[in-house]
């Protein structure tokens, strides 16, 4: 990122551990703000702020239920209240409520749709405010491979992360006028918390289906999170790029 007078102000929701950790530890530094929302693990959270401040940085992590409007927008507010701008959003919270279709609640439909793509929804909406005002900002939705090729036992996340590949297109298309620009990022199998409780079977299972022979790290990830909120990428929107070690191509 180019160097300002002011700090960035990046915001990452789902920051407390995986992924969105890793996104907040690589955004760190001495131009930038890390503003986090975190469901409920306190002490995670204080984690990932003293790793970013570890990493150069500064982070706060703020308790908001990412699926409630009232909720981010109490979030937002606070984060606007302190630096007056968002520069970077990143849609990173996800939630997995997984069972074959026949036996799937309504309620673990929701709770998936709510966080996933409701929390998207909601967090985009106000972001794309102020960075309208900017005339400026970055938009980058954490998506998933499933997304795009389906997953058994995960029709709800599947069509929450399909969902979330839809509404980057459109409000690629929606912001570009305003110097916005917004972008997917489709991981595959990262190794996190999710992959280390798997069994050897399901993991080798797993591995035959990556051309690249092996799991993927949070780094992976959040390069290409890196590269998309840079200056470099000032001409790359409306796109999904794939992190998966080939599962799709």
């Amino acid at each position: 990122m180019t160097v300002r007078s002011e700090k960035h102000t990046i915001v990452i929701t789902g920051g407390s551990r995986g992924i969105g950790r890793a996104i907040c530890i690589a955004m760190a530094g001495p131009e930038t703000t890390v503003y986090f929302n975190y469901a409920s693990n306190l002490e995670a959270a204080a984690e990932t702020e003293e790793m970013v401040k570890a990493a150069g940085g500064s982070a706060v992590g703020i308790c908001a239920d990412i699926s409630t409007e009232s909720a981010i927008t109490g979030f937002f507010q606070r984060i606007l209240s302190e630096t007056g701008r968002v520069d970077v959003l990143v849609n990173n919270a996800g939630l997995t409520r997984d069972g074959l279709l026949v036996r799937m609640k309504e309620r673990d439909w929701d709770a998936v749709m709510d966080v996933n793509l409701k929390g998207a929804f909601f967090c985009s909406k106000i972001a794309a405010k102020t960075m309208i005002k900017q005339h400026s900002g970055r938009i980058i939705n954490i998506t998933s491979v499933v997304g795009i090729t389906g997953n058994s036992g995960q029709a709800n996340y599947s069509a929450s992360k399909a969902g979330m590949i839809g509404f980057t297109k459109a409000i690629a298309k929606e912001l570009a006028s305003r110097n916005i620009t917004a972008n997917a990022i489709a991981p595959g199998y990262i190794e996190t918390d999710m992959t280390e409780v798997l069994s050897e079977k399901n993991k080798v299972a797993m591995l035959e289906q990556i051309p690249l022979g092996r799991f993927g790290k949070p780094q992976d990830v959040t390069a290409v999170v890196a590269f998309l909120a840079s200056d470099a990428a000032s001409y790359i929107t409306g796109q999904v790029i794939h992190v998966s070690g080939g599962m799709y191509m």
